[in-house]
């Protein structure tokens, strides 16, 4: 036998080794599925034998989700949208940031000389001086009679769910043995100090903070408030609020600089004219005195009075001129808002979603109901065995 048949039964050897392994994977391959279609089979029969069980369960997760889904209190959310007006700088800077943004270049923040840009106002809305100016604000319920105050609606009127009291009572109940708080004590009518708040201002903070947000479209710039509320009223009344109090905020400080510098034109307009009249009137009461005397030093000491007063009132004439540009200037700066969707009374609650609550807690009673079968009784099951065959041994 020469070398080439030696390899060609080596070659015949060796592909039906590789032949019958393939069969062999593909044939585990199909055992293998099957096993795993008869555990799920299996799996599926031990469920629908306890499918009484796995219904009654279902059911008492209804009756829980319907419990829950009531007990917390209606809210109402209200949202108003804002079109701001830009700038030549601020829109070119917005381009060049989203730009630098494709890339992967730079922040957030637009460039420019306006510190408080669209991107911040969020911060603005959640800060604590601008949530202290709306414990004053008058609110109305739309089933009440009279107006009462923000922080009084906070703490006074605002539900909860009825779980929330039965898990605040051991606080409660530890803050009556170690003893009360100052704060607590304190006078109501005390101008608030955003610098140290007591606790009762601190928890209405925090509770405006959870219901009052604002988010910025980066690419249209539009600003939307969100307000939500457990009376549709007071959400749609204190949206409006938030709105008009922003607005405010940011003209204030968009045109701070411009109104000092008017503020400033004036002053230097009312010094020229004071200036300007004493001169004018020092000029006329010396002609009365001097009227017809053609001496010299008597004509010289006219027109050096003539010259004062035409100074005094040119500049009289240029700092009113820029009492005026000043004024132009605080114009040019305050912004203008477009309402692109102003406050409306909400008709329909946003929470809760009683539907959503029913079918989560009906399937987290599935879960465990089905969990419960498959592998916590039979777990309890075998402990009790051992235990019972470690005590007979």
């Amino acid at each position: 036998m020469n070398s080439n048949e030696i390899n060609k039964k080596d070659d015949e050897i060796a592909l039906r080794t590789s032949t019958g392994d393939n069969a062999m994977n593909e044939s585990g391959n199909q055992e293998n599925d099957e096993e795993q279609e008869i555990d799920l089979l299996e799996l599926a029969m031990k469920l629908w034998a306890q499918k009484k069980k796995i219904l009654l369960w279902c059911v008492i997760g209804a009756v829980v989700g319907l419990v829950v889904a009531f007990s917390i209190p209606r809210e109402y959310t209200t949202d108003v949208k804002l079109a701001p007006e830009l700038g030549n700088n601020q829109k070119m800077s917005g381009s060049l940031g989203a730009m630098a943004a494709m890339v992967g270049i730079g922040g957030g923040a637009q460039s420019g000389n306006d510190a408080v840009n669209p991107m911040l106002y969020p911060d603005v809305v959640g800060s604590v001086p601008f949530l202290v100016g709306l414990f004053n604000v008058p609110v109305e319920t739309k089933d009440g009679d009279k107006a009462i105050p923000l922080r009084e609606y906070i703490e006074e009127d605002l539900r909860s769910p009825w779980w929330s009291a039965i898990m605040s009572f051991p606080f409660k109940l530890l803050g009556m043995v170690l003893g009360g708080d100052d704060d607590e004590a304190a006078d109501p009518n005390k101008k608030t100090d955003t610098f140290q708040l007591t606790k009762p201002e601190a928890e209405v903070v925090k509770a405006l903070q959870s219901r009052i947000s604002a988010s910025v479209d980066t690419k249209t710039s539009v600003i939307t408030i969100t307000v939500m509320m457990q009376d549709p009223l007071i959400s749609a009344t204190l949206a409006d609020t938030v709105v008009n109090r922003l607005q405010a905020y940011i003209t204030d400080y968009r045109t701070n600089k411009a109104r000092k510098d008017l503020e400033y034109a004036e002053l230097l307009n009312k010094e020229a004219q004071e200036n300007y009249y004493k001169a004018q009137q020092t000029y006329a009461d010396y002609l009365d005195r001097n009227n017809g005397l053609i001496i010299h030093s008597a004509m010289t000491t006219r027109e050096r009075l003539q010259n004062e007063a035409t100074l005094a009132f040119n500049l009289y004439n240029q700092t009113a001129q820029q009492v005026q540009m000043a004024k132009a200037k605080v114009q040019e700066n305050t912004p203008v808002y477009a309402t692109v969707t102003p406050a409306t009374v909400p008709i329909k609650p946003s929470a809760p979603r009683k539907p959503l609550i029913l079918v989560g807690f009906v399937f987290l009673a599935f879960v465990a109901s089905s969990a419960w079968i498959l592998y916590g009784k039979p777990l309890v099951e075998e402990m009790k065995r051992k235990k019972l065959e470690d005590k007979d041994k």
